[in-house]
């Protein structure tokens, strides 16, 4: 049932000359979890306040299939500078580490409390022990400023409020209308599927979480043009066939077979900023014509976000096109400018050597992939796969050709940290089929810059060699700088 609150009681806010902290408390029968005691206090002086912790289900995947843990989620809003306390209640704290790594932030750990500081929203993890199956997903957000006032949802019946507490859709889905606007307040959990299918001008927000009972998208986005979706919690969230959608703020977690995060088909103009992503698939995917959407992409980036994957790629682009749904014979799908900057990969686990690659572009079915930029990409020591992957390949489980080309790809200060990353491959096709143009700016393996010029290397090697990149055949002009 649909639940409608003043504003006054939706969450809780504590302000000083500081600034400020929201707390949500969990609504009536929404689950909460005992396994952290989490509060966050306004510095210098504020009060301490205790945030709920939810259960989360995440993937530990290996030979025998897809294993679901429980881990834990919590979140609040704040400005100004605050100050954050963990303690496990399910072990010993004996080491605490907040991820990603490079933010800098350094916790104390006294007896089982871990506190640490934060100036700037950030979505974490908090782990105690190493251990990265039972941790704790914190979500430090920017101050709401879309939630909506009793006024707002009186006058406007384009509004639909989903207020703390837990809540059912009927038959699963809920169809928005163009011009929508929905809100999932913090608290809340929303037992479904919103799906936007061809209509515009619509805008998702929130705090709450949207999880379908079985294996499927909290939010998709198909068909439709200037969609925005913000600061919810979704298990995925696919577009497809649609034009000018803004992602910003958005947190996918799944744990199921195939549940990839973040996937793009046949879609343009597709913005990302400050997502995060841990999933049991691929965490993002660019394609072009595939499940019924047709076409090739184009303009989309994704910056500021983190992504995890427990299983495959975190970042996949090129794989399906034409050739899959229409036929072998159909116009090429062109895939083009993209650009991802700013990114932390917190893990890459994928036993399977032909879906490795923490950056990945595996061009097939007949498209074309051109104009792709990694830029300042941080990359943690993952459990099993490779730094990149770039190949025209033919993969006869899911393509119907080989891709055409790929070209023009710019890595620029990807810095990778680590022991466990496997040979990388750059790799075409054939003379007809080629990678060609790739340039590597400032690589840098475990502090080590990686250039042509590099000191130390014999002048017979392949600059490649050096940071184990395999540089195969029917590939021109790989440069290292």
């Amino acid at each position: 049932m649909r639940k409608l609150l003043t504003i006054g009681i939706i969450a809780l806010a504590i302000v000083s000359g500081y600034g400020k902290v929201i707390t949500y408390p969990a609504g009536e029968e929404v689950v909460t979890l005992d396994d952290y005691r989490v509060r966050v206090r306004q510095l210098p002086l504020g009060e301490w306040e205790d945030i709920a912790v939810y259960p989360v289900k995440v993937d530990q995947a290996d030979v025998t299939g897809h294993n679901v843990r429980i881990a834990s989620m919590a979140y609040f809003d704040f400005d100004g500078e605050v100050e954050v306390e963990v303690i496990p209640s399910y072990t010993e704290a004996g080491q605490g580490v907040v991820r990603p790594l490079s933010y800098g932030l350094r916790p104390t750990l006294t007896g089982d409390t871990l506190r640490f500081s934060l100036i700037n929203p950030a979505n974490l993890s908090v782990e105690f022990n190493g251990d990265i199956f039972r941790n704790l997903h914190l979500f430090a957000n920017p101050v709401d400023i879309n939630r909506p006032n009793p006024k707002e949802l009186k006058k406007n019946k384009k509004w639909i409020y989903f207020a703390p507490g837990l809540h059912e859709l009927p038959g699963d889905t809920l169809m928005v209308e163009s011009g929508a606007r929905v809100y999932v307040d913090g608290g809340a959990r929303v037992k479904g599927h919103i799906i936007c299918d061809g209509v515009e001008d619509v805008r998702i927000f929130g705090r709450g979480e949207i999880h379908p009972d079985f294996r499927d998208a909290g939010i998709s986005v198909k068909n439709s043009r200037n969609v925005e979706v913000d600061g919810v919690i979704v298990t995925q969230l696919p577009i497809g066939g649609s034009d000018s959608v803004k992602v910003s703020n958005v947190k996918s977690i799944s744990s199921y077979g195939w549940g990839d995060g973040m996937n793009i088909f046949a879609s343009s103009n597709v913005d990302y900023d400050r997502v995060f992503c841990r999933n049991s698939d691929d965490c993002h995917t660019v394609y072009a014509t595939r499940k019924g959407f047709k076409g090739g992409c184009k303009n989309i980036t994704m910056e500021n976000s983190t992504l995890w994957a427990d299983v495959a790629h975190p970042i996949m682009v090129g794989l399906h096109g034409a050739a899959t749904e229409i036929g072998v014979e159909a116009t090429p799908d062109t895939i083009q400018n993209l650009c991802y900057r700013n990114i932390d990969i917190l893990d890459h686990y994928e036993p399977q050597i032909d879906y490795q690659g923490c950056l990945t572009v595996n061009c097939g079915d007949n498209n074309i992939v051109r104009d792709v930029v990694f830029d300042n990409v941080r990359i943690e020591d993952f459990r099993k796969g490779q730094l990149l992957n770039v190949r025209i390949f033919h993969n006869e489980k899911y393509c119907k050709a080989p891709g055409l080309l790929v070209e023009d790809l710019l890595f620029k200060d990807i810095d990778y940290t680590g022991k466990n990353s496997e040979l990388s491959l750059i790799e075409g096709y054939d003379e007809e089929r080629k990678v060609r143009n790739i340039t590597f700016d400032n690589l840098k393996v475990n502090g080590e810059k990686i250039f042509d010029e590099m000191p130390g290397k014999p002048r017979w090697y392949k600059t490649g060699d050096m940071a184990r990149i395999y540089v195969g055949n029917h590939v021109e002009n790989v440069v290292f700088k």
